[in-house]
């Protein structure tokens, strides 16, 4: 990433965090929801990784490549089950953003790979010229812009209306902990795709 290192931190550490929760989920969930959790807790341990700041440590020449082999991955894992298909439209869903996600970070690999026109990944704290393709990294921060206001919109009904009955109602788990990390996440993908 590109930019200044104070938001490197800050895009470690929130996105670590965010993977951690997500593959504390994926051990008290089942079925749909434990891979959901699985694929998020790789989507922020990835993110993690790529905001950590050069002064912290620069990557190996090979890093770039490793993303975008996980991410690709990841958006055939995510192709798969879009394809195969889901009980509910909400699944459908789930695994469309994953796929566009799991796609935003291959690009981003890609872009900030040593000999990319944007500069590489060593040049996090210098001014980089713009890398990438300004039409397809406009169009994904429009789709995460407009993600993130559909999340945070969501979220404010969940903590207003579950209040302390639906916290401990569910055995001390914190329902609207989940939608909060897909929105930290939402906002960290935006943020990382404004450095490129």
């Amino acid at each position: 990433m590109h930019g200044p290192a104070l938001s490197g931190w800050l895009l470690m550490v929130l996105c670590g965090v965010a993977g951690g929760y997500c593959l504390s989920r994926a051990r008290r969930e089942t079925g749909e929801e434990r891979r959901a959790a699985r694929a998020e807790a790789v989507m922020g341990f990835g993110m993690a990784a790529m905001a950590v700041p050069a002064v912290l440590f620069t990557p190996p020449a090979w890093a770039g490549a490793g993303y975008a082999a996980l991410f690709g991955t990841a958006a055939l894992r995510a192709l798969w089950f879009l394809r195969s298909g889901g009980r509910h439209p909400q699944q459908h869903l789930h695994h469309l953003h994953h796929l566009v996600g799991s796609l935003a970070m291959v690009y981003m690999a890609v872009v900030m790979a040593p000999g990319a026109d944007g500069g590489g990944h060593a040049g996090h704290g210098a001014a980089a010229s713009a890398g990438g393709v300004p039409l397809l990294t406009g169009v994904l921060l429009v789709y995460y812009a407009f993600y993130v206001l559909v999340s945070a919109g969501r979220l404010i009904p969940v903590t207003a209306a579950s209040g302390a009955a639906g916290v401990a109602g569910s055995g001390g788990a914190r329902p609207e902990l989940t939608p909060a990390c897909r929105l930290t996440m939402g906002i960290a993908m935006f943020a990382m795709l404004l450095t490129l």
